[in-house]
């Protein structure tokens, strides 16, 4: 029997959530699993990744092969890394993702502007106690 790692859909149109579960290679995708491994939610940002890394590690000592998105899931939780660390390799654990944020939203421009303009204020701050010493 071929085992899985793979992302099983919950929820709505446009705003699907994922668990990550253990299922035979034949099941279809939101069908029978064997084990829930955990829960990916893409539309958060930055994305949530909430993984059981043990029993992820388990079941690939037992094989069971990872889609290619699982498998980045994987290295984000850090899970592939202790995963392989246990077969002798060093693997360092990777950092989570910086949110993401659209140059032209009005909001992301108003919070630059803000910041150079408190910027500009503790620069003047600054020459002006030099000056008076």
């Amino acid at each position: 029997m071929a085992v899985k790692i793979r992302l099983a859909q919950r929820g709505k149109k446009k705003t699907r959530t994922y668990r990550v579960v253990v299922a035979d290679a034949r099941s279809p995708r939101d069908g029978k699993f064997i084990e829930d491994l955990g829960f990916y939610n893409p539309h958060d940002n930055p994305s949530t990744v909430d993984i059981d890394v043990e029993k992820a590690v388990s079941w690939l000592d037992k094989g069971a092969q990872p889609s290619d998105r699982v498998q980045k899931l994987l290295e984000i939780s850090g899970a592939w890394a202790q995963w392989r660390s246990t077969k002798g390799e060093v693997v360092s654990i990777p950092k989570a993702p910086e949110p993401k944020v659209k140059s032209s939203s009005k909001a992301n421009i108003k919070k630059n502007e803000a910041a150079a303009e408190a910027e500009v204020e503790e620069v003047s701050d600054t020459s002006e106690g030099s000056e008076e010493e």
